[in-house]
């Protein structure tokens, strides 16, 4: 990366002011270096060094309108959740997440300071796994969009993927659920302001802005031997449901009320927030069906259980699939595997 000093910004300067060379020369010296990092910034591409030749890529986007709404999240916000999301899909594989390639769409009128706090909001999510950003594009637009592509280094292990989930494994959650649907309902509702005097529910406005999922339980569940695992941004029956026809297994998640009681709880001073609900029922809903707080699940088999991390929990079993198929089970009943978070429904 540079190591020119950054040039002099006005206050209330815009993008197209300072230029896109300026812009990059500004933003870079923020951004961590990777692990393994050869060439950085500033070339055609990025080089890492990978000791064991093998690397987990994804990509997730983020439109404005859809996936943060300006008025409601500060540019450091949409940082750490861009960092967040494409970091939690690397640990869900087993992998230590190390570099991050980062596309920033703007309009032209778009401030100097709201991409300064998006860079910084970046580094701070990838400080927390020692990741860095390592390049990325620059472009005009209508609207805000980032689209980040993570590389995670498996650190000679087999990938961790959805298919291995075999009948007695141990069903696990690491994370938080609910919380961040209960920030976007609130945000919804325009109640943020009373909301941020009330401890919980500023928890959940947070989860949602910028939500810091458990890296590093990702690693440490594939060392541990766990047998499937994926990152919950779609939701906990959604994303178990996929582990399920993956694997062809039922995972069987109990009854909410024991396993999943203090989420419930936490999140049922939330929902009496919201008028003219039920509060207990919809602070169920939340943890079953809401997304985008990117906890980590897992199926482990019985004999690992021992050798879980912290904040680790054990919340239902993985059975044989029935003659109606794999799926998921709640409460001994089929629940609607496809209920959560769908880009199109």
């Amino acid at each position: 990366m540079s190591t020119a000093e950054p040039p002099a910004v006005a206050p209330g300067a815009t993008v197209a002011e300072l230029g896109e060379e300026a812009l990059i020369a500004l933003i870079t010296p923020m951004l961590p270096h990777a692990p393994g990092e050869l060439v950085g910034s500033g070339d055609d591409c990025a080089v890492l060094a990978l000791p064991d030749g093998c690397a987990a890529l994804s990509t997730d986007v983020l439109v404005e309108g859809r996936h943060f709404r300006a008025h409601w999240s500060t540019g450091h916000d949409v940082g750490r959740r861009a960092a967040a999301q494409n970091l939690a899909d690397a640990a869900a594989m087993g992998a230590l997440p190390t570099a991050l390639v980062v596309g920033l769409v703007m309009p032209p009128t778009t401030t100097v300071d709201w991409v300064r706090d998006f860079a910084a909001g970046l580094a701070a999510g990838c400080r927390e796994c020692g990741a860095g950003v390592v390049g990325g594009d620059l472009s005009a637009g209508e609207s805000l969009m980032v689209a980040v592509t993570v590389v995670g280094d498996l650190q000679g292990r087999a990938p961790v993927l959805r298919s291995g989930a075999r009948p007695g494994d141990a069903v696990v959650h690491v994370g938080t659920l609910g919380r961040s649907a209960a920030g976007w309902a609130l945000l919804e509702a325009g109640l943020a302001p009373r909301a941020e005097t009330i401890a919980r529910a500023a928890a959940c406005l947070d989860a949602f802005r910028a939500p810091r999922p458990p890296l590093h339980a990702g690693p440490a569940l594939a060392a541990a031997g766990a047998s499937s695992m994926m990152d919950v941004s779609d939701s906990l029956l959604r994303d178990a449901g996929r582990i399920a026809r993956a694997s062809s297994v039922v995972l069987d998640l109990g009854e909410p009320e024991a396993v999943l009681g203090a989420d419930v709880e936490l999140l049922e001073e939330v929902a009496a927030v919201l008028p003219g609900t039920r509060p207990r029922e919809l602070a169920r809903w939340w943890v079953l069906t809401g997304g985008e707080d990117h906890g980590l699940l897992a199926t482990v088999p019985q004999a690992s259980l021992g050798s879980l991390p912290d904040g680790a929990r054990v919340i239902g079993r993985v059975r044989e699939a029935s003659a109606q198929g794999p799926g998921v089970l709640v409460g001994g009943r089929s629940a609607g595997a496809d209920l959560g978070w769908d880009h199109f429904g």
